[in-house]
C-alpha cells in the first residue's frame, strides 16, 4: 500500500454469510423508502411522472451503493472500478426485473393481485442476483 491508497475499512463484525443477508435486506428496505418518498416528493412537486422516477430510481440506487459498500460487505478499495461494476450489475438486474415482471404477468393465471405476485417474483429475482454478484463480484474482497 502506499502512501496515496486509502487504507481498507475492516468488514463489520459478523461479516459472514447471514449477517450480510441480514444487512442486505436492512439496506434495501432503507434503499426502497428513499427511492418511494423522494418519487412521491417530486410529484407532489409537480414533477413529470418519468422525471420522478428517474431521480428516485438513482438515489435510491445511489444509497443502496453507499450502504452495502460500508455496513453490508465492508469498506475495502476499490474506487471507480467498484462504483462501475454495481452501476453495471443494477442496469442488468433492472432489465431482468423488467423482463421477469412481464414474463410471470404473461404466465401466471388471471387470479387476485396477479401485478403484486409479479412484482415480488421479479423483485426476488433480482434480489437474489444483485446479493450474490455484490458479494462475489463487487463487494469481494481483495
Amino acid at each position: 500500500m502506499t502512501a496515496t491508497e486509502p487504507e481498507a475499512t475492516p468488514a463489520p463484525a459478523g461479516h459472514g454469510l447471514v449477517g450480510q443477508l441480514v444487512r442486505f435486506a436492512v439496506v434495501g428496505v432503507l434503499s426502497a423508502a428513499v427511492d418511494f418518498g423522494i418519487y412521491h416528493l417530486l410529484l407532489a412537486l409537480d414533477a413529470p411522472t418519468w422525471l420522478a422516477r428517474a431521480i428516485s430510481f438513482i438515489c435510491g440506487t445511489t444509497t443502496a451503493y453507499l450502504l452495502n459498500k460500508r455496513f453490508t460487505f465492508g469498506d475495502a478499495a476499490g474506487g471507480r472500478g467498484r462504483l462501475a461494476g454495481f452501476v453495471l450489475l443494477y442496469a442488468t438486474t433492472f432489465g431482468i426485473a423488467v423482463g421477469v415482471n412481464a414474463l410471470a404477468l404473461y404466465l401466471l393465471p388471471e387470479v387476485a393481485f396477479k401485478a403484486s405476485i409479479a412484482w415480488v417474483i421479479s423483485q426476488g429475482t433480482a434480489t437474489a442476483i444483485n446479493f450474490v454478484m455484490l458479494r462475489t463480484v463487487v463487494f469481494r474482497a481483495r
